[in-house]
């Protein structure tokens, strides 16, 4: 980790404040307004919140499409109005008969490819609006199904209690997977309703709780991760050599290495991160140019 400002901030979000927050927060510790994050977590939610700052917010729109991993816990028996525990209830149906062996069989059938109709109280854009805008003002919009990625659900921990029952679960999917949806059909495929009361992501990509720091602990130490670091962990590795690199600087092209759908971070001799590459049909063209010419 660096003090310098170039570089990505591996923030563990609390409870109580959106994505936003954190990035006014981050900018007035950085000193800085060009900050910015990659893959919003709702207010209640909390963990990683990958910010990056200065020429790091470069990286944020390619970071923002890896794989993500959480905790959660549902409960079912009950549904709200937003498919979390911020919303009112709107219908209570009781899980009593609800049995572990029924449970599995329908968290199975969410795991892989699915389709997955988003929350309505989500920041999707309808015609230009956000969905969460039109539900709010009384206009929900009807959101198509997606596709995502389910790549595990795995089921921790079952607490009966009455009427109801929770669920706690870790999550690993595709970016643009609603955990709060994820509640919403297991309870709908249960009979019983259900919503999400508690969600920490554990991981983003490369970077989990392990390289997070609260709020506090920035506070009082202000610390990045450097621009280099930050790729190399995030990306596939391409050393070039002093001329490529200066190619590179210049916006040129280069032969291909691999022939990948994911970026490629490219790295002068010097060790120092030249660009984000795309690497396809032969050709290594640059996304990104962080270095000077």
């Amino acid at each position: 980790m660096s003090a310098g400002k170039d570089g990505l901030v591996i923030v563990d979000k609390p409870g109580g404040m959106t994505s936003h927050d954190v990035v006014a927060r981050i900018r007035r510790l950085a000193g800085t307004r060009r900050v910015g994050h990659a893959g919003t977590l709702d207010p209640m939610a909390t963990g990683v919140l990958v910010v990056g700052v200065e020429r790091a917010t470069r990286l944020l729109g390619y970071l923002a499409l890896t794989e993500k991993q959480y905790d959660a816990t549902i409960r079912l028996g009950q549904s709200s109005g937003t498919d979390d525990a911020e919303g009112e209830i709107t219908d209570v149906a009781p899980a009593t008969h609800v049995t572990d062996e029924m449970l599995a069989k329908a968290v199975r059938d969410l795991a892989g490819e699915i389709q997955q109709v988003p929350p309505s109280v989500s920041a999707i854009k309808v015609d230009g609006q956000r969905a969460y805008r039109l539900t709010r003002a009384g206009a929900a919009p009807e959101l198509k199904p997606r596709p995502v990625t389910v790549h595990e659900f795995t089921v921790t921990a079952i607490r009966r209690n009455g009427d109801l029952l929770d669920v706690d679960a870790t999550v690993r999917c595709s970016s643009g997977t609603y955990i709060r949806a994820l509640a919403r059909d297991l309870g709908t495929a249960l009979g019983t309703g259900g919503h999400l009361v508690r969600l920490r992501r554990t991981r983003v990509g490369e970077y989990g709780l392990e390289d997070a720091r609260t709020l506090g602990q920035l506070a009082e130490r202000f610390e990045v991760m450097p621009l280099a670091q930050a790729a190399a962990a995030a990306f596939p590795r391409r050393d070039l050599s002093a001329d490529e690199a200066r190619r590179l600087a210049h916006g040129g092209r280069l032969p291909a290495c691999i022939d990948s759908e994911r970026p490629t971070a490219a790295f002068a001799p010097d060790g120092s991160l030249v660009a984000l590459l795309t690497e396809q049909a032969g050709q290594a063209r640059p996304l990104v140019v962080f270095a000077a010419g």
